[in-house]
């Protein structure tokens, strides 16, 4: 008899509680594996940490830092770090288990894994920024490395902190390990493609979904919730296929344009001052009402949990990528599912990420870079065979692409699991 966890008390609608319910709902598919099915329930490793640093003023601060792999039995931990005043232990858990689902969905011989440290960057100086991340590696070293978790970056974390990271454990294992961390600057073992892999991934994905519905893209009105590296790149691919981009809406707020928003002008606006800093563009309009915003493809990439029943029931899109990890919940999928709308499901759509970092880790061991159209050529090869073989699951059961998705990715999680058997 299993034990439920005990360290977190998971609602319906928290992230935990969302892969939960995203679990139990493809039990039904996975035939003899099913008997496995508690593994994927509970992450193989927690550690939390705390990390102490002098602040400019000379004051000692202390942040609480997780890092949580969730499976491995596939290949090492791999997953993002970030950087947010609102990280918890569950969302972290959470966020190694989605990670565990996407990898193995692409077959990426990795496993999940997630880590987080509970603070707002933005109030830290640079310095201040450079301590947490260095005492925070130091911290986790004890369970991270080439060949046992791969961190990157995530929300509010970047090549600069990647390569602190990456500096960090180098030092302390006594010789430079560029493999530790994926996400890295050129020039110390990252990639080419990889600041744009993750909204690569969604027009790819988002493209094919498109032709297989029949919705032309030109002229197809597209609203992104979240306009980072994510929403921006992918903003940007569908404009040059042909597509208006309608809404938009960031941490400062939504700006809407019915002919479509300048794309050219809004990106860099946006970088410094928000998409509201665009006021010529488009309207300002309250944050809710981009829900409504009528569009044919919706692209939440902000963070989890924001496409929610009562939104569901408001948008107006037919199409639905989620470049954000589990930025849908459980009750708003069954609506947009009877509603007729298809949701390209996050372990799918955003795995373009992913992809390129396991290329970055592979160049890294074979001292061996390949040109930015290769990487391209080879993660657009990857993302549709993926699409297509997880495509074909849900024609034959029947069934949404997101319990398609946990299908093809469940049974090689679980039959990697029983073929490697218990220890000891």
């Amino acid at each position: 008899m299993s034990e439920k966890l005990s360290f977190v008390s998971p609602t319906a609608n928290s992230p935990w509680g969302t892969y939960l319910s995203q679990v139990d709902r493809v039990v039904p598919y996975l035939g003899p594996l099913a008997r496995w099915v508690e593994t994927l329930k509970r992450p193989k490793r927690a550690l939390i940490v705390d990390v102490p640093i002098e602040m400019d003023d000379g004051s000692i601060a202390h942040f609480e830092g997780y890092r949580v792999q969730h499976n491995m039995s596939r290949g090492p931990g791999k997953g993002g770090i970030r950087f947010h005043p609102d990280v918890t232990l569950e969302e972290v858990m959470a966020l190694s288990a989605w990670m565990t689902i996407k990898t193995a969905a692409v077959n990426l011989p990795y496993g999940g894994a997630k880590g987080g440290i509970r603070v707002d960057p933005k109030k830290l100086s640079p310095q201040e920024l450079e301590k947490v991340t260095r005492r925070y590696t130091s911290e986790i070293g004890i369970i991270i490395g080439p060949h046992t978790d791969i961190p990157a970056p995530d929300v509010n974390t970047n090549a600069q902190i990647m390569a602190w990271m990456m500096d960090t454990y180098s030092m302390n294992v006594g010789g430079t390990a560029t493999g530790v961390v994926t996400g890295k600057p050129l020039h110390l073992g990252g990639s080419l493609g990889r600041v744009k892999a993750t909204g690569r991934g969604v027009f790819v994905t988002g493209r094919e979904a498109a032709r297989r519905l029949g919705m032309d893209l030109r002229g197809a009105r597209i609203a992104v919730q979240g306009f980072g590296n994510v929403g921006s790149v992918a903003a940007e691919l569908f404009a040059e296929a042909g597509a208006k981009i309608v809404a938009v809406q960031d941490h400062t707020g939504t700006i809407v344009n019915s002919n479509g928003l300048d794309l050219a002008k809004l990106v860099p606006i946006s970088r410094t001052d928000g998409v509201v800093g665009f006021k010529a563009g488009g309207d300002i309009v309250p944050n809710e009402d981009f829900w409504n915003t009528p569009c044919d493809i919706l692209i939440p990439a902000a963070l989890e949990g924001q496409l929610t029943a009562e939104r569901a029931q408001k948008t107006t899109a037919k199409l639905v990528l989620e470049g954000a990890n589990g930025p849908t919940v459980p009750q708003a999928d069954d609506i947009l599912a009877e509603r007729g709308v298809l949701v390209v499901p996050d372990v799918i759509c955003n795995a373009g990420g992913v992809t390129v970092s396991y290329f970055e880790w592979v160049q890294d061991f074979s001292s061996f870079f390949w040109d930015e159209d290769e990487i391209n050529v080879r993660l657009d090869r990857i993302m549709m065979n993926a699409l297509n073989q997880i495509w074909d699951t849900a024609d034959k059961h029947k069934i949404t692409l997101r319990t398609a998705t946990y299908a093809v990715a469940c049974e090689r999680i679980l039959m990697a699991r029983q073929e490697r058997g218990l220890y000891p």
